[in-house]
């Protein structure tokens, strides 16, 4: 186990070297900002009670020391490291367990929803099957629902079988790990054909690869797509990856995968009763260089209006991507059943539809969430998993 060796500090920065030779130089400021103690941590929520106007911009250390005899040396979480400041004349102490995992020599801040941290997948990485969860297990069992969910971060997708067919039951469904968006649409949406439709998606019509409601700012993270009933012939629905697009896209022309993830464009919807507009690029990408979120949609750009030189250039990058998502070894094809529920990721899974005709039935009921909830509720769930049931604090 990685413990604590030895410190020393400056005037201003404190300097541990770890048993396993890595070393850490930790700013004044930094240690100060993030004491622990309840004079500057509200013990019950963690949140900060200072201000970062509130520490001295000219602190230093004073003294630091380890606690470091024989029964706690070899135990990183029992190791304890204080700290004085001046001039304040404050006292912070730190385990070495805490300083181990959270100082920023041996930790990097990483975007764990960007495509660096993604299994990134094409038509044939299914060959053994889709992702899939039953729902009654979702609901009952916390290891199934945390299954179901890591595949929605991981690949961006999962396929709940067994949910029933009842009206509304996708909102039901979001209440199992977060909080319904509701928009324009409602709080649920009917996925079927009608007269003098307003959105495409209510014909029979093909639909190609897009993500939803890029014309919002911020668009919903989620999409969930119940199937109550499936009678007709075709309407098999559509996936891909969008981050696996993208990157294919900066793999064959640099240029074009720039222009595209720096140009931003409008994105609109409109009918009697809204009018919604957002601007951003179609690639989003993060300070590392890490994919972060895909926004195509073609029936949804608004008006381009680039400088004369940009024209040109955009449509050929743009015209690039398009045919990359036209990419059929890119997408999977498959068709949701009565009780199938689709629960995708609608920053990155591009979905489509193929026609289906106009004799039978079709029907979907469809609603939008949040990734901020699921990842949440993961997070919660990944908690409890990694704690042993029998654990208990030692008196």
């Amino acid at each position: 186990m990685n413990t604590i060796k030895s410190i020393s500090h400056s005037h201003d920065e404190l300097h541990i070297e770890w048993s396993d030779g890595r070393a850490s130089h930790l700013a004044a400021i930094w240690l100060r900002d993030h004491c622990q103690m309840p004079q500057s941590r509200d013990p019950v929520s963690g949140q900060r009670l200072l201000n970062v106007t509130d520490i001295d911009p000219n602190i230093s250390i004073a003294a630091a020391s380890l606690v470091q005899d024989s029964l706690v040396q070899h135990n990183l979480a029992q190791q304890t490291l204080t700290v004085s400041f001046s001039p304040d004349q404050h006292t912070s102490v730190f385990t070495a367990q805490w300083l181990s995992e959270h100082c920023y020599c041996l930790n990097h801040q990483t975007d764990s929803r960007s495509s660096a941290f993604k299994q990134l997948w094409n038509g044939a990485s299914f060959a053994k099957g889709l992702p899939v969860s039953p729902y009654p297990a979702f609901c009952a069992d916390a290891k199934e629902k945390l299954t179901a969910l890591n595949f929605v971060k991981d690949i961006g997708f999962c396929i709940l079988t067994e949910v029933p067919c009842d009206d509304q039951q996708v909102l039901q469904v979001i209440k199992q790990f977060g909080f319904v968006r509701d928009t324009n649409y409602g709080a649920l949406f009917e996925v079927r054909s009608k007269i003098n439709a307003n959105n495409l998606a209510y014909t029979h019509l093909e639909l190609g690869c897009h993500l939803d409601n890029p014309y919002r700012d911020p668009v919903p993270g989620l999409q969930l797509l119940h199937c109550l009933a499936s009678t007709t012939e075709g309407g098999e629905s559509i996936l891909q990856d969008g981050f696996m697009a993208a990157h294919i896209l900066r793999d064959e022309n640099r240029q074009h995968f720039d222009l595209l993830s720096k140009q931003f464009i409008n994105f609109r919807f409109q009918d009697k009763e809204v009018d919604l507009n957002a601007r951003a690029p179609m690639i989003e990408f993060n300070d590392h260089g890490e994919v972060i979120k895909v926004r195509f949609n073609n029936r949804s750009i608004d008006t381009i209006k680039l400088s004369p030189e940009k024209i040109r250039p955009f449509y050929t990058a743009y015209r690039h991507f398009a045919q990359i998502l036209e990419r059929q070894a890119l997408q999977i094809h498959f068709k949701l059943a009565a009780g199938e529920l689709m629960l995708f990721d609608n920053t990155r899974i591009l979905h489509g539809r193929k026609a289906y005709s106009k004799g039978g039935i079709r029907h979907l009921q469809g609603a939008y969430s949040d990734l901020d909830g699921l990842y949440s509720t993961l997070s919660v769930l990944q908690r409890h998993a990694s704690t042993p049931a029998s654990a208990s604090v030692a008196p």
